[in-house]
């Protein structure tokens, strides 16, 4: 008979908090991956997050602390929204290299004639 997988993080405090930073609720659970598979992920929610989603940044370590999770995740997010205050691009790639910008284009000199 095969053993229950072991978790990541053997501290169960660890397994799940709710904290507050910089007016942000943020609520914590260590989650297994898939049945069968011992490393786990770090997910949470934040309120508030119109998007209303949960996140899963990192993976559970046998060293996770409450405080060195909380700094993981408040950095993460802080990050994502960042990101997200960025100026979209044109497409899901980009502009293409040396594609023109929405700059109006120069009106090119005429040459002067060699005297």
């Amino acid at each position: 008979m095969a053993g229950k997988p072991r978790r990541a993080v053997a501290n169960t405090e660890l397994d799940s908090f709710e904290f507050e930073e910089g007016g942000r609720t943020f609520t914590c659970s260590a989650e297994p991956a898939h049945a069968g598979r011992p490393e786990g992920w770090w997910w949470f929610r934040v309120i508030p997050d119109l998007r209303d989603q949960r996140y899963a940044p990192f993976r559970m370590a046998a060293d996770d602390t409450r405080a060195n999770v909380q700094a993981r995740i408040v950095a993460y997010h802080d990050a994502l929204l960042a990101r997200r205050a960025q100026p979209s691009t044109s497409g899901p790639w980009g502009r293409r290299p040396g594609a023109p910008t929405s700059e109006p284009a120069q009106p090119a000199q005429p040459a002067q004639p060699v005297e």
